[in-house]
C-alpha cells in the first residue's frame, strides 16, 4: 500500500510551550500588582521599583557626565553602577552608531573590518575532507568538519591554565545548535516512511561541539591544520553522567543499564566557561529530537515537550534500523528500560563539560545543574576558599532562571569539574517591591517536601527531582518569565543580567513586575545584585526592546531608545573585561523582514554612562549569536547562525558568507579595528 503520510521536518528550533503549571505569578502581592498596571509603562518599571536605572540611551553628548552625579538611589543596583562610575577614566564606546539595514552582509562602523571565518564545513580532523558547495559532503566527512548553525562560543588563550594572556593563539571553542535540512543536504531532507541512514548520519554529526585551534598569521587568524587539540564532539560522542542523577534508574538505557553513560549532546546553545578553564556547553531544545508514543508520556517527558508524534528530524526511521537511530524512540518496548530506549531522552537536558586541552577527555554530563532547556551557564567571578556560583536560564515561555552553588570551596590550584557535582540548585522569584529570592531545589528541604505533597507530588530521591527540575520549579512557585536566555556577571560590580527574549503567550492578566508587557514581542533585560551571605537578591528591569521611542524608567532616569539603538528580541549576552555589556538579537525571519528592525544585530551598552549603540549587523535571515574576544580585546569573534533560513533546496534567501549564488552557511566573523585598537573603543 502506499504510503500517504506527509512528513514535515520543524526548523522553528522553538521549544513548545510545555508550562501548564497552575503556579500564580505573586499572588500574595496582587494588589501591588494591579496598582503597577495603572500607570504608563515607563512609569509603571522605574515607580514600583522605587531606584534608578543604569540604563541606556544612544545619543552621546547626553551621556558624557558620569553616572554617579545622577545616583542618589539607595539600591544597591545603582551604588554599584556609581561606584563603577567613579573609575571610569574615558567613555567606553568610541565608535559611531550603526544603522539598521537588510543586506546580505555584515555591516561594522566605520574604522573596522569583517571576516567571515571557519564556516560550516570546513574540514578539521582525520582526512580533511573538504566542503562541497552542493552540500553532497558524507555523514562520514561531516563527524571531521566544522558543524553547522553556530552558536555560543569561547577563545580559551594557549596560556589559559597559567597566565591567560596570549592573544594570538588559543582554542576557539564553539556550540552547533541545530541544521537546516533543505540547506544541509544537496536535495534537501529525504522523508518518507524511513529516511536514509547516512542523512541521519550527517544530521547527528552536524550538531555538537567544535575545538578549533587558530592562530595569528600576521594580521590574519589560520587554523592549525593537524592540530591534536582539533576535535569534533557531536550528537553521537560517547559522554558520563555525573552528579547526583548518575546510576539512577531514570537514566537507565540499552546502551548504559547503570545509568551512567550516554552518547552525544544536541541542541547546544549558549555555553559558559569554568574558573578552570574547561567548556560548559548547553542542551537546549533537546527534547523535540526524540519521540515517545506511551500513553500517558512519564512527566520527564511530557512537561519538557517530548513528541508523541515523531521526532523533529525523524532520526528514529533511519533505514538501517541500527541501535544508535532507534534509541530516539522513546516508546517502551522492551521488558524492562534496560531492554529499550524508553529513559534516552532523561540522559539529555543537562550542561555538559569538555576540557578542550585535554581532547582524550570524555565529556561529562553535570546533572548537579538542573536538566531543562539550558540556554547557557555563566559564572560569578571565582573566589579562593569560597563555592562555586553558576546561573542558567530555561530558554522557553513562562519558564525560569536558575542558580548553583557548589558544596565544596574553589582553590585555584586545584579545582576541576567535580566542583559541579554537588551543591544546591537554586530557582529564582522576583517579588513585585524589586527584591527576590532563591527557592532551593533540595529533596531534604521541609518547604519543598510540604509543598510537593500539597500538589500530590513525589520525589523518589534528588536524582528524581534533578531529571523533573521543572516540575521542583513549578512546586517551589518560582516566577515565569519572558524565555530566560543568555546571562553575564559584570566583573566588577558582580551584577547579574540575563536577558529575556520575548514571550507572545503572556496575557494582561499575566503581567507581573519583572515581565511587564502583555504579547511581548521585543524582549528585555533584567539584572540584579545578591545580598552577601544570603539567598536573596535586588533587581530592576536593566533595559526594555522596542522600537524608537521605547522608554525606560522615568524622569531624568529615563532612557528612550533612538535609531541609534532601537533593538527586539535579545538574546545572546556578554560583557567584556571592561564591563561592556554586548546584546545580540534573534528576531524570527518575519520580524526581520517586515519590521522597524532590520536584521539582527549587536549592540553594545556602557551601564555606567548609560550609552547603548549599535555595532553589528548580520547578513538577511540570520541570527547573531555567541561573542567572544581575545584577552587584549583587540579581535573580536562574533557568531552568525542560520543565514537564509528560509531558503528552499533550490532558491536561497542568502548567499552568505561566500556569494555570488552560493548556499549560505553559518560562520565565524573576525572583527578586528584597523588602527589596531581595542574593539568598541
Amino acid at each position: 500500500m502506499a504510503d500517504h503520510t506527509v512528513y514535515e521536518i520543524d526548523n522553528s528550533g522553538i521549544e513548545p510551550l510545555s508550562n501548564h503549571s497552575n503556579n500564580t505569578t505573586f499572588a500574595e502581592v496582587l494588589t501591588e500588582r494591579r496598582q503597577f498596571l495603572k500607570g504608563s509603562l515607563g512609569t509603571a518599571v522605574a515607580a514600583f521599583m522605587g531606584v534608578s536605572l543604569a540604563g541606556c540611551g544612544g545619543d552621546d553628548d547626553d551621556n558624557k557626565s558620569p553616572a554617579s552625579s545622577s545616583s542618589s538611589s539607595s539600591s544597591s543596583l545603582a551604588s554599584s553602577s556609581s561606584s563603577a562610575a567613579s573609575s571610569s577614566v574615558a567613555p567606553l564606546l568610541g565608535f559611531t552608531a550603526i544603522a539598521t539595514n537588510r543586506n546580505d552582509t555584515i555591516t561594522v562602523p566605520a574604522g573596522y573590518t569583517a571576516t567571515p571565518f571557519v564556516p560550516w564545513g570546513t574540514p578539521l580532523t582525520g582526512t580533511m575532507p573538504a566542503y562541497k558547495a552542493d552540500a553532497s559532503n558524507t555523514g562520514a566527512d561531516q563527524e571531521q568538519q566544522v558543524g553547522a548553525h553556530h552558536d555560543g562560543v569561547y577563545f580559551f588563550p594557549m596560556d589559559a591554565k597559567t597566565t591567560g594572556t596570549n592573544s594570538s593563539e588559543g582554542l576557539l571553542v564553539m556550540n552547533h545548535e541545530y541544521l537546516d535540512d533543505k540547506l544541509f543536504h544537496k536535495n534537501g531532507a529525504t522523508l518518507g516512511a524511513t529516511r536514509p541512514a547516512d542523512e541521519v548520519r550527517k544530521e547527528i554529526a552536524g550538531h555538537g561541539v567544535s575545538v578549533i585551534h587558530i592562530r595569528k598569521n600576521g594580521s590574519n587568524w589560520e587554523v592549525v591544520n593537524g592540530s591534536p587539540f582539533n576535535r569534533r564532539i557531536t550528537g553521537a560522542t560517547p559522554m558520563d553522567i555525573r552528579g547526583p542523577a548518575a546510576g539512577s534508574t531514570l537514566l537507565a538505557t540499552k546502551y548504559s543499564p547503570n545509568g551512567t553513560a550516554t552518547r552525544g549532546t544536541l541542541n547546544n546553545c549558549g555555553m559558559g566557561a569554568t574558573p578552570w578553564n574547561t567548556y560548559l556547553t548547553a542542551e537546549e531544545n533537546w527534547a523535540g529530537y526524540f519521540v515517545n508514543k506511551d500513553a500517558p508520556q512519564p512527566r520527564e517527558h511530557k512537561r519538557y515537550g517530548v513528541s508523541a508524534k515523531n521526532g523533529r528530524y525523524f532520526w528514529e526511521t533511519a533505514d538501517s534500523g541500527t541501535d544508535e537511530y532507534i534509541r530516539f524512540d522513546a516508546s517502551t518496548k522492551g521488558a524492562t528500560a534496560m531492554d529499550d530506549y524508553r529513559n534516552e531522552p532523561n540522559t539529555f537536558g543537562w550542561m555538559v563539560e569538555i576540557d578542550p586541552f585535554d581532547p582524550e577527555g570524555r565529556p561529562q554530563k553535570r546533572t548537579a545543574l538542573g536538566r531543562f532547556g539550558h540556554e547557557g551557564v555563566i559564572f560569578a567571578p571565582a573566589v579562593e576558599g569560597k563555592p562555586v556560583v553558576c546561573y542558567s536560564g530555561d530558554d522557553s515561555q513562562n519558564e525560569y532562571i536558575y542558580k548553583f552553588i557548589s558544596a565544596d570551596n574553589y582553590y585555584k590550584a586545584t579545582a576541576g569539574g567535580y566542583l559541579l557535582n554537588t551543591g544546591t540548585l537554586y530557582v529564582a522569584r522576583f517579588n513585585a517591591d524589586g527584591t527576590g529570592e532563591w527557592l532551593p531545589l533540595d529533596i531534604t528541604n521541609s518547604t519543598l517536601t510540604a509543598k510537593a505533597a500539597l500538589a500530590g507530588v513525589t520525589f523518589a530521591n534528588q536524582a528524581d527531582l534533578l531529571v523533573n527540575t521543572r516540575l521542583a520549579a513549578d512546586i517551589m512557585g518560582a516566577t515565569k518569565m519572558d524565555r530566560p536566555e543568555w546571562g553575564a556577571v559584570h566583573p566588577t560590580t558582580n551584577e547579574v543580567y540575563f536577558t529575556l527574549t520575548n514571550n507572545t503567550s503572556r496575557t494582561e492578566a499575566q503581567i507581573d513586575a519583572p515581565n511587564p508587557r502583555a504579547n511581548n514581542t521585543t524582549g528585555h533585560i533584567i539584572r540584579w545584585n545578591e545580598d552577601a551571605g544570603k539567598t536573596t537578591f535586588k533587581w530592576d528591569i536593566f533595559l526594555l526592546g522596542g522600537e524608537v521611542g521605547t522608554v525606560t524608567g522615568t524622569g531624568d532616569k529615563a532612557v528612550t531608545l533612538t535609531a541609534d539603538n532601537h533593538f527586539a528580541s535579545p538574546d545572546g549576552l556578554w560583557i567584556d573585561g571592561r564591563g561592556v555589556v554586548w546584546i545580540q538579537t534573534d528576531m524570527s525571519g518575519t520580524q526581520q523582514g517586515t519590521g522597524p528592525y532590520g536584521n539582527n544585530q549587536m549592540l553594545a551598552a556602557d551601564p555606567v554612562t548609560k550609552q547603548l549603540k549599535r555595532f553589528f549587523v548580520g547578513p538577511i535571515d540570520a541570527e547573531v549569536t555567541g561573542v567572544t574576544g581575545t584577552p587584549d580585546m583587540k579581535t573580536m569573534f562574533v557568531n552568525i547562525q542560520h543565514p537564509g533560513d528560509r531558503s528552499t533546496s533550490t532558491s536561497f534567501t542568502s548567499n552568505w558568507p561566500d556569494g555570488s549564488g552560493a548556499r549560505p552557511r553559518s560562520a565565524t566573523v573576525i572583527v578586528t579595528k584597523n588602527d589596531g585598537g581595542m574593539i568598541g573603543s
